[in-house]
């Protein structure tokens, strides 16, 4: 049955709309010796290399999301490289659930690159329409991004409720940035 493996894809495109590097790092940890093998770009690059860009990238996410106009510079520089990484980190999770129909890994391909888009771009509306949230919906952005990907492994079914969640929340705020561009 292909809903389960439809759910990973969306728990994991949902994790990499939140945060780009940490999402592919897991993955990589949690596939065992393959490493990047399953993950389409990354398994063409020595391993060691892959290791020291995402560890990296993963810290300049996990500290510099905390810091307003470091923020503002990531999230925008993220939103142009989101459906790649989604994407990616889509086409993994399926080859990863022994998924060999072409078609269909195209299909979850466009799927995980259209919503990590769409989350991140909600993300990077909120930011500059609110300056800056809390920092504990920062934190809570991080927490979900590494339950999101646990739940891509482990959990399909509640990983991709939660994404279909973070969708509606996404749809949802569009709703209300339409109603307040006609007030003003």
């Amino acid at each position: 049955m292909i809903i389960p493996e439809l759910l990973a894809v969306l728990s994991i495109s949902a994790a990499t709309g939140l945060r780009l590097a940490l999402p592919l790092l897991l993955i990589g940890l949690f596939s065992g010796e393959r490493l990047w093998a399953a993950v389409p770009i990354l398994a063409n690059i020595p391993q060691i290399l892959v290791v020291i860009v995402l560890v990296i990238w993963s810290l300049l996410e996990l500290t510099i999301s905390k810091d307003r106009v470091s923020r503002r510079f990531l999230q925008s520089a993220e939103l142009f490289i989101s459906p790649f990484v989604g994407t990616i980190a889509g086409v993994a999770i399926a080859r990863l659930a022994d998924i060999s129909d072409s078609w269909l890994l195209v299909l979850l391909a466009i799927t995980g690159g259209s919503l990590a888009l769409v989350i991140q771009m909600v993300q990077v509306g909120w930011l500059y329409r609110f300056n800056s949230p809390p920092m504990w919906v920062m934190f809570l952005e991080d927490a979900l991004c590494i339950c999101l990907v646990f739940f891509a492994f482990d959990a399909p079914e509640q990983g991709g409720l939660i994404a279909l969640f973070l969708l509606w929340l996404a749809i949802r705020s569009s709703v209300i940035w339409q109603q307040w561009q006609k007030k003003r």
